[in-house]
Protein backbone atom coordinates (compact mmCIF):
# COMPACT_ATOMS: atom_id res chain seq x y z
CA UNK A 1 0.00 0.00 0.00
CA UNK A 2 2.77 2.45 0.92
CA UNK A 3 1.81 6.11 0.49
CA UNK A 4 -0.79 5.33 -2.17
CA UNK A 5 -3.67 6.06 0.22
CA UNK A 6 -2.18 9.41 1.21
CA UNK A 7 -1.52 10.29 -2.42
CA UNK A 8 -5.06 9.41 -3.49
CA UNK A 9 -6.56 11.39 -0.58
CA UNK A 10 -4.46 14.46 -1.37
CA UNK A 11 -5.36 14.27 -5.06
CA UNK A 12 -9.05 13.97 -4.18
CA UNK A 13 -8.83 17.05 -1.95
CA UNK A 14 -7.13 19.08 -4.68
CA UNK A 15 -9.60 17.84 -7.30
CA UNK A 16 -12.52 18.90 -5.11
CA UNK A 17 -11.03 22.39 -4.78
CA UNK A 18 -10.42 22.60 -8.53
CA UNK A 19 -14.12 21.93 -9.07
CA UNK A 20 -15.26 24.86 -6.90
CA UNK A 21 -16.78 27.83 -8.71
CA UNK A 22 -15.96 30.21 -5.84
CA UNK A 23 -12.84 30.06 -3.64
CA UNK A 24 -13.95 31.58 -0.33
CA UNK A 25 -13.37 30.87 3.37
CA UNK A 26 -15.78 27.93 3.30
CA UNK A 27 -13.93 26.34 0.36
CA UNK A 28 -10.56 26.80 2.10
CA UNK A 29 -11.93 25.36 5.36
CA UNK A 30 -13.22 22.29 3.53
CA UNK A 31 -9.86 21.81 1.78
CA UNK A 32 -7.98 22.05 5.08
CA UNK A 33 -10.29 19.48 6.70
CA UNK A 34 -9.68 17.08 3.80
CA UNK A 35 -5.91 17.60 4.08
CA UNK A 36 -6.01 17.02 7.83
CA UNK A 37 -7.83 13.70 7.41
CA UNK A 38 -5.37 12.57 4.73
CA UNK A 39 -2.24 13.49 6.70
CA UNK A 40 -3.41 12.18 10.08
CA UNK A 41 -4.39 8.85 8.51
CA UNK A 42 -0.80 8.61 7.24
CA UNK A 43 0.48 9.04 10.83
CA UNK A 44 1.82 12.58 10.37
CA UNK A 45 2.34 14.33 13.72
CA UNK A 46 -0.82 16.15 14.90
CA UNK A 47 1.11 19.29 15.87
CA UNK A 48 2.66 19.53 12.41
CA UNK A 49 -0.72 18.98 10.74
CA UNK A 50 -2.25 21.78 12.79
CA UNK A 51 0.63 24.13 11.96
CA UNK A 52 0.27 23.30 8.27
CA UNK A 53 -3.49 23.91 8.44
CA UNK A 54 -2.94 27.30 10.08
CA UNK A 55 -0.42 28.34 7.43
CA UNK A 56 -2.61 27.27 4.51
CA UNK A 57 -5.64 29.12 5.92
CA UNK A 58 -3.70 32.30 6.69
CA UNK A 59 -1.89 32.45 3.36
CA UNK A 60 -4.94 31.51 1.28
CA UNK A 61 -7.15 34.19 2.84
CA UNK A 62 -4.65 36.98 3.55
CA UNK A 63 -1.97 36.89 0.84
CA UNK A 64 -2.40 39.15 -2.17
CA UNK A 65 -3.17 37.27 -5.37
CA UNK A 66 0.01 37.09 -7.52
CA UNK A 67 -0.21 38.35 -11.09
CA UNK A 68 -1.00 35.80 -13.75
CA UNK A 69 -2.89 33.24 -11.63
CA UNK A 70 -6.43 32.98 -10.31
CA UNK A 71 -7.59 32.34 -6.73
CA UNK A 72 -7.91 28.58 -7.25
CA UNK A 73 -4.36 28.27 -8.64
CA UNK A 74 -3.09 30.48 -5.80
CA UNK A 75 -4.50 28.13 -3.13
CA UNK A 76 -3.20 25.03 -4.92
CA UNK A 77 0.26 26.60 -5.06
CA UNK A 78 0.13 27.37 -1.31
CA UNK A 79 -0.85 23.77 -0.49
CA UNK A 80 2.02 22.49 -2.62
CA UNK A 81 4.57 24.79 -0.96
CA UNK A 82 3.39 24.04 2.59
CA UNK A 83 3.48 20.26 1.98
CA UNK A 84 7.06 20.64 0.71
CA UNK A 85 7.93 22.49 3.94
CA UNK A 86 6.25 19.71 5.95
CA UNK A 87 8.53 16.91 4.69
CA UNK A 88 11.61 18.96 5.44
CA UNK A 89 14.76 19.92 3.63
CA UNK A 90 16.90 17.82 1.34
CA UNK A 91 20.17 16.62 2.91
CA UNK A 92 23.16 17.76 0.88
CA UNK A 93 26.08 15.70 -0.36
CA UNK A 94 28.27 15.66 -3.44
CA UNK A 95 29.73 13.02 -5.76
CA UNK A 96 33.33 13.13 -4.57
CA UNK A 97 35.69 10.90 -2.53
CA UNK A 98 34.18 10.55 0.94
CA UNK A 99 33.54 8.33 3.95
CA UNK A 100 29.99 7.60 5.09
CA UNK A 101 28.98 6.11 8.46
CA UNK A 102 25.67 4.24 8.52
CA UNK A 103 23.69 4.21 11.78
CA UNK A 104 20.35 2.70 12.77
CA UNK A 105 18.47 0.13 14.80
CA UNK A 106 18.41 -3.58 14.07
CA UNK A 107 15.82 -4.38 11.44
CA UNK A 108 15.82 -0.93 9.88
CA UNK A 109 17.34 -2.25 6.64
CA UNK A 110 20.76 -0.70 7.27
CA UNK A 111 22.90 -3.44 5.70
CA UNK A 112 20.65 -3.71 2.64
CA UNK A 113 20.71 0.06 2.30
CA UNK A 114 24.51 0.04 2.49
CA UNK A 115 24.53 -2.27 -0.53
CA UNK A 116 22.06 -0.01 -2.35
CA UNK A 117 24.24 3.02 -1.62
CA UNK A 118 27.24 1.21 -3.08
CA UNK A 119 25.21 0.65 -6.22
CA UNK A 120 24.14 4.32 -6.32
CA UNK A 121 27.70 5.65 -6.19
CA UNK A 122 28.89 2.98 -8.61
CA UNK A 123 26.31 4.09 -11.17
CA UNK A 124 27.53 7.65 -10.74
CA UNK A 125 31.00 6.55 -11.85
CA UNK A 126 32.79 6.43 -8.49
CA UNK A 127 34.85 3.55 -7.07
CA UNK A 128 33.09 2.44 -3.93
CA UNK A 129 33.78 -0.08 -1.16
CA UNK A 130 31.94 -1.23 1.98
CA UNK A 131 33.16 -2.14 5.47
CA UNK A 132 31.03 -4.47 7.58
CA UNK A 133 31.59 -3.32 11.16
CA UNK A 134 28.44 -5.01 12.46
CA UNK A 135 29.57 -8.12 14.33
CA UNK A 136 26.67 -8.10 16.76
CA UNK A 137 24.16 -9.60 14.31
CA UNK A 138 25.16 -13.07 13.06
CA UNK A 139 25.56 -13.10 9.31
CA UNK A 140 25.59 -9.31 8.92
CA UNK A 141 28.88 -9.23 7.03
CA UNK A 142 27.96 -12.28 4.95
CA UNK A 143 24.82 -10.41 3.84
CA UNK A 144 26.83 -7.28 2.97
CA UNK A 145 29.48 -9.32 1.14
CA UNK A 146 26.80 -11.07 -0.95
CA UNK A 147 25.21 -7.74 -1.92
CA UNK A 148 28.57 -6.26 -2.89
CA UNK A 149 29.61 -9.29 -4.95
CA UNK A 150 26.44 -8.97 -7.04
CA UNK A 151 27.56 -5.56 -8.25
CA UNK A 152 31.34 -6.22 -8.24
CA UNK A 153 32.05 -3.84 -5.36
CA UNK A 154 34.86 -4.69 -2.89
CA UNK A 155 33.97 -5.18 0.76
CA UNK A 156 35.87 -5.88 3.98
CA UNK A 157 34.85 -7.59 7.19
CA UNK A 158 36.15 -9.91 9.89
CA UNK A 159 33.38 -11.92 11.59
CA UNK A 160 35.80 -13.13 14.28
CA UNK A 161 36.86 -9.64 15.36
CA UNK A 162 34.69 -7.99 18.02
CA UNK A 163 36.40 -4.60 18.04
CA UNK A 164 34.46 -2.47 15.55
CA UNK A 165 37.14 0.22 15.49
CA UNK A 166 39.80 -2.32 14.50
CA UNK A 167 37.57 -3.64 11.70
CA UNK A 168 37.18 -0.10 10.37
CA UNK A 169 40.94 0.52 10.64
CA UNK A 170 41.79 -2.68 8.73
CA UNK A 171 38.98 -2.03 6.26
CA UNK A 172 40.29 1.42 5.37
CA UNK A 173 43.71 -0.12 4.66
CA UNK A 174 42.15 -2.84 2.49
CA UNK A 175 40.01 -0.36 0.53
CA UNK A 176 42.61 2.39 0.15
CA UNK A 177 42.09 2.57 -3.63
CA UNK A 178 38.35 3.36 -3.60
CA UNK A 179 36.75 6.82 -3.76
CA UNK A 180 33.80 6.23 -1.45
CA UNK A 181 33.92 4.09 1.72
CA UNK A 182 30.60 3.17 3.36
CA UNK A 183 30.74 1.70 6.88
CA UNK A 184 27.87 -0.49 8.10
CA UNK A 185 27.66 -0.38 11.92
CA UNK A 186 25.86 -2.56 14.45
CA UNK A 187 22.18 -2.09 15.15
CA UNK A 188 20.57 -3.30 18.35
CA UNK A 189 17.13 -3.61 19.86
CA UNK A 190 16.12 -0.13 21.10
CA UNK A 191 18.68 2.58 21.83
CA UNK A 192 21.07 0.65 24.08
CA UNK A 193 23.98 2.50 25.67
CA UNK A 194 26.61 0.07 24.38
CA UNK A 195 25.41 0.64 20.80
CA UNK A 196 25.75 4.38 21.25
CA UNK A 197 29.20 3.99 22.86
CA UNK A 198 30.45 1.78 20.02
CA UNK A 199 29.21 4.00 17.22
CA UNK A 200 30.66 7.05 18.98
CA UNK A 201 34.08 5.37 19.04
CA UNK A 202 33.82 4.35 15.38
CA UNK A 203 32.78 7.88 14.46
CA UNK A 204 35.73 9.39 16.37
CA UNK A 205 38.21 7.13 14.56
CA UNK A 206 36.65 7.23 11.08
CA UNK A 207 35.99 10.98 11.00
CA UNK A 208 33.38 10.46 8.26
CA UNK A 209 32.22 13.13 5.84
CA UNK A 210 28.63 12.06 6.46
CA UNK A 211 26.75 10.24 9.22
CA UNK A 212 23.48 8.90 7.86
CA UNK A 213 20.69 7.40 9.95
CA UNK A 214 18.60 4.59 8.44
CA UNK A 215 14.97 4.59 9.62
CA UNK A 216 12.23 2.06 8.89
CA UNK A 217 9.17 3.96 7.61
CA UNK A 218 6.88 1.59 9.53
CA UNK A 219 8.00 3.21 12.81
CA UNK A 220 6.10 6.37 11.99
CA UNK A 221 6.46 9.09 14.59
CA UNK A 222 8.58 6.85 16.85
CA UNK A 223 11.44 7.67 14.46
CA UNK A 224 11.78 11.03 16.21
CA UNK A 225 13.41 9.56 19.34
CA UNK A 226 15.86 7.55 17.24
CA UNK A 227 16.95 10.56 15.23
CA UNK A 228 17.43 12.70 18.33
CA UNK A 229 19.48 10.11 20.24
CA UNK A 230 21.79 9.28 17.35
CA UNK A 231 22.13 12.97 16.49
CA UNK A 232 23.20 13.75 20.05
CA UNK A 233 25.81 10.96 19.89
CA UNK A 234 27.45 11.47 16.49
CA UNK A 235 25.77 14.41 14.75
CA UNK A 236 23.47 12.92 12.10
CA UNK A 237 23.52 15.01 8.93
CA UNK A 238 21.22 12.91 6.75
CA UNK A 239 18.43 10.34 7.05
CA UNK A 240 17.49 7.45 4.78
CA UNK A 241 13.87 6.30 5.14
CA UNK A 242 13.50 2.65 4.10
CA UNK A 243 10.51 0.47 3.15
CA UNK A 244 8.48 3.43 1.88
CA UNK A 245 6.70 1.03 -0.50
CA UNK A 246 5.19 -1.07 2.24
CA UNK A 247 3.66 1.11 4.95
CA UNK A 248 1.05 3.80 5.49
CA UNK A 249 3.19 5.32 8.26
CA UNK A 250 5.77 6.77 5.88
CA UNK A 251 4.32 10.25 6.36
CA UNK A 252 4.86 9.94 10.10
CA UNK A 253 8.49 8.87 9.76
CA UNK A 254 9.26 11.65 7.31
CA UNK A 255 7.55 14.38 9.32
CA UNK A 256 9.21 13.18 12.54
CA UNK A 257 12.60 13.40 10.86
CA UNK A 258 11.79 16.84 9.50
CA UNK A 259 10.96 18.03 13.01
CA UNK A 260 14.48 17.10 14.20
CA UNK A 261 15.99 19.21 11.38
CA UNK A 262 17.78 16.16 9.95
CA UNK A 263 17.42 16.36 6.18
CA UNK A 264 16.33 13.28 4.23
CA UNK A 265 18.95 12.11 1.75
CA UNK A 266 17.46 8.94 0.21
CA UNK A 267 14.25 6.91 0.20
CA UNK A 268 14.21 3.12 -0.11
CA UNK A 269 11.12 2.04 -2.06
CA UNK A 270 11.70 -1.56 -3.12
CA UNK A 271 13.62 -4.78 -2.58
CA UNK A 272 16.12 -4.75 -5.44
CA UNK A 273 19.58 -3.21 -5.12
CA UNK A 274 18.57 -0.37 -7.48
CA UNK A 275 15.56 0.66 -5.38
CA UNK A 276 17.12 3.65 -3.66
CA UNK A 277 16.01 7.11 -4.70
CA UNK A 278 17.57 10.49 -4.03
CA UNK A 279 15.10 12.48 -1.95
CA UNK A 280 13.85 15.74 -3.39
CA UNK A 281 11.05 17.46 -1.38
CA UNK A 282 9.60 19.19 -4.44
CA UNK A 283 9.55 16.03 -6.53
CA UNK A 284 8.19 13.92 -3.67
CA UNK A 285 5.20 16.20 -3.06
CA UNK A 286 4.67 16.69 -6.78
CA UNK A 287 4.33 12.93 -7.15
CA UNK A 288 1.92 12.65 -4.22
CA UNK A 289 -0.28 15.26 -5.88
CA UNK A 290 -0.24 13.44 -9.22
CA UNK A 291 1.93 16.01 -11.00
CA UNK A 292 4.82 13.60 -11.54
CA UNK A 293 8.53 14.14 -11.09
CA UNK A 294 10.14 14.57 -14.48
CA UNK A 295 13.48 15.54 -12.93
CA UNK A 296 13.73 12.15 -11.18
CA UNK A 297 12.47 10.37 -14.29
CA UNK A 298 15.20 11.96 -16.42
CA UNK A 299 17.86 11.04 -13.85
CA UNK A 300 16.64 7.45 -13.69
CA UNK A 301 16.55 7.24 -17.47
CA UNK A 302 20.09 8.62 -17.79
CA UNK A 303 21.36 5.98 -15.35
CA UNK A 304 19.48 3.09 -16.97
CA UNK A 305 19.30 3.80 -20.68
CA UNK A 306 22.00 4.29 -23.29
CA UNK A 307 21.54 7.09 -25.82
CA UNK A 308 21.13 4.55 -28.62
CA UNK A 309 18.34 2.71 -26.79
CA UNK A 310 15.65 5.26 -27.61
CA UNK A 311 15.76 8.07 -30.19
CA UNK A 312 13.49 10.50 -28.34
CA UNK A 313 13.99 13.35 -30.82
CA UNK A 314 12.94 11.17 -33.75
CA UNK A 315 9.83 10.04 -31.88
CA UNK A 316 8.86 13.62 -31.03
CA UNK A 317 9.22 14.55 -34.70
CA UNK A 318 6.55 11.96 -35.49
CA UNK A 319 8.62 8.95 -36.60
CA UNK A 320 7.52 6.18 -34.26
CA UNK A 321 7.67 2.57 -35.47
CA UNK A 322 7.14 -0.78 -33.78
CA UNK A 323 10.94 -0.95 -33.65
CA UNK A 324 10.93 2.24 -31.57
CA UNK A 325 8.21 0.84 -29.32
CA UNK A 326 10.19 -2.37 -28.80
CA UNK A 327 13.23 -0.35 -27.72
CA UNK A 328 10.99 1.79 -25.52
CA UNK A 329 9.56 -1.24 -23.70
CA UNK A 330 13.06 -2.60 -23.10
CA UNK A 331 14.20 0.80 -21.82
CA UNK A 332 11.29 1.10 -19.38
CA UNK A 333 12.01 -2.40 -18.08
CA UNK A 334 15.58 -1.30 -17.27
CA UNK A 335 14.25 1.66 -15.28
CA UNK A 336 12.42 -0.53 -12.78
CA UNK A 337 8.81 -1.43 -11.88
CA UNK A 338 6.22 0.20 -14.13
CA UNK A 339 4.40 1.62 -11.11
CA UNK A 340 7.47 3.64 -10.07
CA UNK A 341 8.05 4.93 -13.58
CA UNK A 342 4.39 5.99 -13.98
CA UNK A 343 4.48 7.80 -10.63
CA UNK A 344 7.08 10.15 -12.13
CA UNK A 345 4.80 11.13 -15.00
CA UNK A 346 2.26 13.98 -14.63
CA UNK A 347 -1.03 12.05 -14.45
CA UNK A 348 -3.19 14.58 -12.61
CA UNK A 349 -5.98 12.99 -10.59
CA UNK A 350 -5.80 9.66 -12.39
CA UNK A 351 -5.53 6.82 -9.87
CA UNK A 352 -4.29 3.60 -11.45
CA UNK A 353 -4.92 0.48 -9.30
CA UNK A 354 -1.88 -1.65 -8.47
CA UNK A 355 -3.44 -4.80 -9.92
CA UNK A 356 -4.03 -2.96 -13.19
CA UNK A 357 -0.36 -1.96 -13.29
CA UNK A 358 0.72 -5.55 -12.63
CA UNK A 359 -1.43 -6.66 -15.55
CA UNK A 360 0.03 -3.93 -17.74
CA UNK A 361 3.57 -5.07 -16.93
CA UNK A 362 2.67 -8.63 -17.97
CA UNK A 363 1.10 -7.33 -21.17
CA UNK A 364 4.28 -5.38 -22.01
CA UNK A 365 6.31 -8.60 -21.73
CA UNK A 366 3.83 -10.36 -24.01
CA UNK A 367 4.07 -7.54 -26.56
CA UNK A 368 7.85 -7.91 -26.72
CA UNK A 369 7.49 -11.66 -27.37
CA UNK A 370 5.00 -10.96 -30.19
CA UNK A 371 7.32 -8.38 -31.78
CA UNK A 372 10.16 -10.93 -31.72
CA UNK A 373 8.12 -12.89 -34.30
CA UNK A 374 7.81 -9.96 -36.70
CA UNK A 375 10.11 -9.25 -39.64
CA UNK A 376 12.40 -6.17 -39.64
CA UNK A 377 10.23 -4.68 -42.38
CA UNK A 378 7.04 -5.14 -40.32
CA UNK A 379 8.66 -3.55 -37.29
CA UNK A 380 9.69 -0.54 -39.37
CA UNK A 381 6.41 -0.31 -41.33
CA UNK A 382 3.53 -1.45 -39.07
CA UNK A 383 0.98 -0.54 -41.77
CA UNK A 384 2.06 -3.71 -43.62
CA UNK A 385 0.64 -5.97 -40.93
CA UNK A 386 -2.65 -7.30 -42.31
CA UNK A 387 -4.77 -10.22 -41.07
CA UNK A 388 -2.66 -12.94 -42.73
CA UNK A 389 0.52 -11.49 -41.26
CA UNK A 390 -1.16 -11.28 -37.85
CA UNK A 391 -1.98 -15.01 -38.07
CA UNK A 392 1.65 -15.81 -38.89
CA UNK A 393 2.98 -13.62 -36.03
CA UNK A 394 0.47 -15.12 -33.58
CA UNK A 395 1.52 -18.66 -34.48
CA UNK A 396 5.23 -17.83 -34.24
CA UNK A 397 4.90 -16.15 -30.83
CA UNK A 398 2.50 -18.63 -29.25
CA UNK A 399 -0.21 -16.00 -28.92
CA UNK A 400 -3.63 -15.30 -30.40
CA UNK A 401 -4.55 -13.02 -33.30
CA UNK A 402 -6.52 -10.92 -30.80
CA UNK A 403 -3.35 -10.34 -28.76
CA UNK A 404 -1.52 -9.22 -31.91
CA UNK A 405 -4.39 -6.81 -32.61
CA UNK A 406 -4.07 -5.50 -29.02
CA UNK A 407 -0.40 -4.81 -29.73
CA UNK A 408 -1.21 -2.84 -32.91
CA UNK A 409 -3.92 -0.92 -31.04
CA UNK A 410 -1.44 -0.07 -28.26
CA UNK A 411 1.13 1.03 -30.86
CA UNK A 412 -1.35 3.41 -32.50
CA UNK A 413 -2.28 4.85 -29.10
CA UNK A 414 1.41 5.47 -28.30
CA UNK A 415 1.92 7.09 -31.69
CA UNK A 416 -1.00 9.46 -31.04
CA UNK A 417 0.23 10.22 -27.51
CA UNK A 418 3.69 11.20 -28.73
CA UNK A 419 2.22 13.62 -31.27
CA UNK A 420 0.52 15.53 -28.46
CA UNK A 421 3.40 15.25 -26.01
CA UNK A 422 5.03 18.56 -26.92
CA UNK A 423 1.91 20.54 -26.09
CA UNK A 424 1.35 18.62 -22.85
CA UNK A 425 4.94 19.18 -21.81
CA UNK A 426 4.58 22.94 -22.32
CA UNK A 427 1.32 22.96 -20.34
CA UNK A 428 2.95 21.06 -17.47
CA UNK A 429 5.84 23.53 -17.41
CA UNK A 430 3.37 26.41 -17.14
CA UNK A 431 1.50 24.71 -14.30
CA UNK A 432 4.67 24.05 -12.32
CA UNK A 433 5.72 27.69 -12.66
CA UNK A 434 2.42 28.58 -11.04
CA UNK A 435 2.88 26.04 -8.26
CA UNK A 436 6.40 27.20 -7.42
CA UNK A 437 7.26 30.83 -7.85
CA UNK A 438 10.95 31.35 -8.61
CA UNK A 439 12.21 28.00 -7.37
CA UNK A 440 13.30 24.53 -8.39
CA UNK A 441 10.43 22.40 -9.61
CA UNK A 442 10.34 18.65 -10.26
CA UNK A 443 11.58 19.41 -13.77
CA UNK A 444 14.53 21.53 -12.69
CA UNK A 445 15.07 25.30 -12.87
CA UNK A 446 12.04 27.16 -14.15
Amino acid sequence: MGLDTLSNSLKDAMKKLAGKTVIDRAAVDELVRDLQRALLSSDVNVKLVMELSKQIKARSLDENLPKGINAREHVLRIVYQELVNLVGKEAEFSLKPQKILMAGLQGSGKTTTTGKLCRYFQRKGLKVGAIGADNFRPGAYAQLETLCKKINVPSYGDPKEKDAVKIVKDGLAALKDVDVVIVDTAGRHALEDDLIDEITEVNAYLKPDHRWLVIDAALGQAARDQAKRFHEAIGIDGVIVTKMDGTAKGGGAMSAVAETQSGIVFIGNGETIDDLERFDPNGFISRLLGMGDLKALVEKAEESINAEDVDVNAMLRGKFTLNDMYKQLEAVQKMGPLKQVLSMLPMGNLNVPSDALDGTADKMKKFRIIMDSMTPQELDEPALINTSRMMRVAKGSGSSVEEVRDLIKYYKMMQKTLKGFRGNRMAMGKMMKQMQKGGMGPMGPM
